[in-house]
């Protein structure tokens, strides 16, 4: 069974930068296609980037979702963080990802808080 546990969030101020890191334990890690996810308060469970090069409106030229399997690890560059930007941010491992969306998760991570300050 995979374990994916999430590091990096934290305060940011508007404009600033943060990379999100997802290592994975378990050793079919590239039997998965890898997503992140976010929830802000109040708000569902919303896509954000999938593997290869799927991104949300939202997040487009502002983010960046790369993987290590060396280190069985996926990482979420994210730049230009904005306010509505702030929420948990989960990742995912999957069957596949798409535009606006991933499929068949069969593993998720505990979340990192990421704030962003006006």
């Amino acid at each position: 069974q995979e374990q994916l546990e999430e590091s990096g969030g934290g305060l940011v101020q508007a404009g600033g930068s943060l990379r999100l890191t997802c290592a994975v334990s378990g050793r079919t890690f590239n039997s998965y296609v890898m997503g992140w996810f976010r929830q802000a308060p109040g708000k569902e469970r919303e896509f954000v980037a999938g593997e290869t090069t799927y991104y949300a409106d939202s997040v487009k030229g502002r983010f960046t979702i790369s993987r290590d399997n060396a280190k069985n690890t996926v990482y979420l560059q994210m730049n230009s963080l904005k306010p509505e930007d702030t929420a948990v941010y989960y990742c995912a491992a999957a069957a596949r990802c798409s535009a606006y969306r991933c499929t068949g998760i069969r593993y998720w991570g505990r979340g990192t808080q990421v704030t962003v300050s006006s």
